[in-house]
């Protein structure tokens, strides 16, 4: 007999699309409806995952909140892992159970073109650096003193300085934002999970799951050792889809323009591509979204998130939920968030 697949977490992910305010409220709301976590983004000049995650910690219980995902070349290794350290102790204070696993998750990108640069960034060996930053970062959790010599990382004697708080190791997961064939590698490799990219069709999870699981098995570990979430584009409404559709196909516009690499692994016909980049700039226009919108046609949203209805959007998540997303983070692109929690709480 087949044992049926455990039911997914579901997260939702913030990004500065919303109020403040809402978004607090939301978090609450997600909570109580049976929402196992928050991813907060943290890509973009916009809003601060830390900020945001430690504003999270303390408006709930149970949430646990990770980053969706921290850029590595804009602290040192030290740093974030004191952050995370904080958050860590924030988050067993305010649940009330120090002994509860870890609250928060600490998710790492390589971050993207052309904003590194614009900020005097160099991304350089992104593969090297970001190993550097897990094997680093993992060794202060311990609460050891930590000596590494790295290429970009370099510690010397260094520990997480905790002298009145708490002083146990910090149990915090580990994941990388992966999108690129070798990164997700080494993502199963190193780390306890990945964060799957958004605005990609379920053909590119299929192969982004293969990928992880081969570098999970470099490390001696099996593909279910390695947590797989995935950022998850949401424009749901019952009332409006073709309104919803429309704020899909913005965002793709987006993607199309920034980030076509994402468009392309995802079988993005190429012209297309370069229709949406003839009218887009960065940073665009709200001209030049809406303009970049109407040449996209629906199939193409259809494929890379889940839109339309409250049916339509929960039938494609389950479609990546069977490529093997172990939790999907919605992102919830309309402006009221309640419709996205209350259809996956049914789920």
């Amino acid at each position: 007999m087949n044992t049926p697949a455990p039911k997914p977490r579901f997260a939702l992910y913030m990004q500065d699309k919303h109020p403040l305010a809402y978004e607090l409220e939301m978090a609450e709301y997600a909570e109580a409806h049976g929402f196992s976590e928050i991813w907060q983004a943290d890509t973009r000049l916009a809003r601060d995952c830390i900020v945001m995650m430690s504003a999270f910690l303390a408006r709930t219980k149970r949430l646990r909140l990770g980053s969706g995902v921290l850029p590595i070349w804009t602290r040192n290794a030290a740093v974030i892992a004191a952050s995370w350290s904080t958050m860590w102790e924030l988050g067993k204070q305010v649940s009330g159970d120090p002994d509860a696993p870890s609250r928060v998750m600490l998710g790492l990108g390589a971050w993207w073109e052309p904003i590194a640069s614009r900020v005097g960034e160099r991304r350089e060996k992104p593969l090297k650096a970001m190993r550097e930053y897990v094997e680093a970062i993992r060794a202060l959790f311990s609460m050891q003193e930590v000596t590494y010599a790295g290429e970009f990382v370099k510690l010397d004697r260094v520990r997480l300085d905790v002298v009145f708080g708490d002083t146990r190791p910090r149990d915090i997961p580990i994941y990388i934002g992966a999108t690129g064939d070798k990164m997700l590698e080494l993502a199963g490799e190193i780390c306890d999970g990945v964060v799957l990219n958004y605005v990609v069709s379920v053909d590119y999870i299929r192969r982004a799951v293969e990928l992880v699981a081969q570098g999970a098995a470099k490390a001696g570990k099996t593909l279910d050792q390695i947590d797989r979430p995935e950022l998850l584009v949401c424009s749901l409404s019952d009332n409006d889809p073709q309104a919803a559709y429309f704020e899909a196909k913005k965002l793709v516009a987006y993607y199309l323009a920034t980030e076509p690499h994402i468009m392309k692994a995802s079988g993005v016909p190429e012209d297309l591509i370069q229709k949406v980049q003839a009218v887009m700039s960065w940073p665009a226009t709200e001209a030049e979204y809406i303009a970049a919108a109407r040449v996209i046609p629906d199939d193409v949203p259809r494929m890379l998130m889940a839109v339309g209805t409250s049916d339509e959007c929960v039938a494609k998540v389950r479609e990546y939920v069977d490529a093997g997303v172990t939790c999907p983070i919605l992102y919830p692109l309309m402006d009221d968030i309640k419709p996205v929690v209350d259809a996956f709480a049914r789920f």
